[in-house]
């Protein structure tokens, strides 16, 4: 342990840390990444913004997960399911890889004893991860069975990179005590989760972009951030957004009214329209007795909201509303360019929904399934390849000369300017959340909104913070403008409409725009075109 002065005058410890592979994250795709290189022999340190094991979209909510036996005829159904809502920008390879190791993993959560469902025949149902406070207890169980150092409460301000340019561990904060922390690694793995922007959509209020800018800092990439604006639906009081709930629901005007065409799979377009001059409402009038039994037992937070305000919501009408969820529910993320699900930087890996998922689903995805099969596997391969990694740069890589390499809102005493967080999140929220902008884009509505990012990143890009209190929101303001500015860079290139990504002055998918868009720069955002070019995808193209 030393001690440094911090701004406040107050003297505090600074933790100082050596790991083979470091873990950034705490959901189910950083606890596999460290589950996995702690089996290779790795030396594992795990930090998490929060509670490793209760923090992140999936502890709260459960998820569905893809998982689909063995079996080539339901395989084959699996991947044709979303080619077409996706763009067919997805892949087969990956698609495969993911189902198999998904498979795997399952299994081996079932053996370490996950209470799956069973039907009435005693048969476990593996598709379904709905009691996720058990899965994700388990898995921190387990990681900590295998050696794993958690540090909770302790996000990640910036990464450390050698002379090189290799990443070499991360600079943190304990939010608890305002203690600072290094860990040097030969490895890291960034799995964070996505970005929704503090919409108030449960269990996102850790998910900031925060691992976008720390691997664009390190010269990584991004892919797909077009697609990263996915809506839930919620009731207005409530933050729980289970879509899946709403397949019950008949979609009503103030007056009582039925909505025509409203639905929450296909017509939530219609349902996000009238919102925009007016309110909507919901009731899950087409579950019959036996569903509402069911439902009432499956998600038990789904109800907490009614009861607590006295609400049927079988038979009394209540109002709703759609929360940005983002790249949560989105497909963009880190650009990754191996099967190990390594970066374009040395040393850098990514994992879970801070990766890309266009791999397996394109252009489109929802709540759990794929996702949750990608992060189960992408995390399990990340794991697996760091520590590999690592063995290979040998035991004197944690003596590399390292610096860290965070751009804005860091105390490293080179600016004097600073920065209201809470007033630049706002400023973000204001371009992102609104229907008219972010769900039904436009050009003129892209431009504009980008021009007001790029404002606030000049305004937040050479500035520090008023005290160490505020080093992680402040973090986290500059991770969101600058996430919104490679959605919007992203959505303005893609002149088109596919998979997510309506763009209301080309509604028609463009056979020529059949291509990936990476996109990354801070000071310049950049975006360019990647062609794809396996040969089955490029038959689905042209049916």
């Amino acid at each position: 342990m030393s001690t440094y002065q911090s701004q406040s005058g107050n003297s505090s410890s600074h933790l100082d840390l050596e790991a083979d592979v470091l873990v950034i994250g705490g959901g189910p795709s950083a606890t596999w990444a460290a589950w996995s290189a702690a089996n290779q022999g790795a030396k594992v340190i795990l930090v998490d913004k929060g509670y490793c094991g209760t923090s992140g979209a999936t502890a709260p909510s459960g998820t569905g997960v893809w998982y689909v036996p063995p079996d080539p005829q339901q395989r084959e159904a699996a991947m044709a399911s979303r080619e077409a809502l996706g763009g067919y920008l997805s892949e087969r390879p990956w698609m495969e890889r993911v189902l198999d190791q998904t498979y795997t993993n399952l299994n081996k959560l079932s053996d370490w004893g996950y209470p799956f469902p069973v039907d009435d025949e005693g048969r476990p149902h593996r598709r379904s991860l709905q009691q996720a406070h058990d899965y994700l207890r388990l898995m921190r169980k387990k990681i900590t069975k295998a050696g794993v150092k958690i540090l909770d409460h302790s996000p990640a301000l910036e990464l450390l990179v050698d002379t090189e340019g290799a990443v070499a561990g991360a600079k943190g904060i304990c939010r608890q005590t305002g203690d600072r922390w290094t860990v040097k690694a030969k490895a890291v793995v960034i799995a964070t989760g996505g970005c929704a922007f503090l919409s108030k959509a449960l269990g996102c209020n850790v998910l900031t972009g925060d691992g976008y800018l720390m691997a664009a800092e390190a010269g990584a990439e991004m892919s797909g951030m077009e697609f990263s604006n996915a809506y839930a639906l919620s009731p207005a009081f409530s933050s729980v957004t289970k879509g899946a709930y709403y397949r019950w629901a008949t979609f009503y005007y103030e007056d009582g009214t039925e909505i025509e065409g409203a639905g929450s799979q296909r017509g939530r377009s219609i349902i996000a329209r009238t919102l925009l001059t007016q309110p909507v409402y919901a009731r899950l009038d087409k579950a019959t007795p036996e569903i509402q039994a069911m439902l009432r037992t499956v998600q038990h937070n789904f109800f907490l909201p009614f009861n607590r305000l006295g609400i049927d919501p079988f038979t009394q009408y209540f109002p709703i509303t759609l929360r940005l969820e983002g790249t949560v529910r989105g497909t963009g993320g880190i650009r990754i360019v191996d099967e190990n699900c390594a970066t374009s930087v040395p040393g850098l890996y990514a994992a879970g929904d801070a990766a890309t998922r266009e791999l397996i689903c394109g252009g489109f995805t929802g709540g759990g399934s794929h996702n949750a099969a990608w992060a189960t596997s992408s995390g399990y391969w990340s794991g697996e390849a760091a520590a590999k990694y690592a063995q290979q740069l040998g035991i004197k890589a944690n003596h590399r000369a390292v610096r860290g390499i965070g751009t804005a809102a860091v105390n490293n005493g080179s600016s004097d300017r600073t920065f209201n967080p809470s007033e630049v999140i706002k400023a973000v929220q204001a371009e992102v959340f609104p229907y008219d902008r972010n769900l039904f884009r436009t050009e003129k509505g892209l431009t504009e909104s980008l021009g007001r990012l790029h404002d606030l990143w000049k305004e937040v890009r050479s500035s520090e913070t008023v005290d160490t209190t505020q080093a992680v929101q402040a973090r986290e303001a500059v991770a969101m403008v600058a996430t919104a500015r490679w959605m919007y860079s992203s959505a303005l290139e893609r002149k088109e409409t596919r998979g997510m990504h309506k763009h209301l002055d080309y509604p028609e998918q463009d056979s020529n725009q059949y291509h990936r868009l990476l996109s990354g720069g801070l000071d310049q955002v950049w975006v360019k075109p990647q062609k794809l070019a396996t040969t089955k995808q490029r038959e689905l193209v042209a049916l």
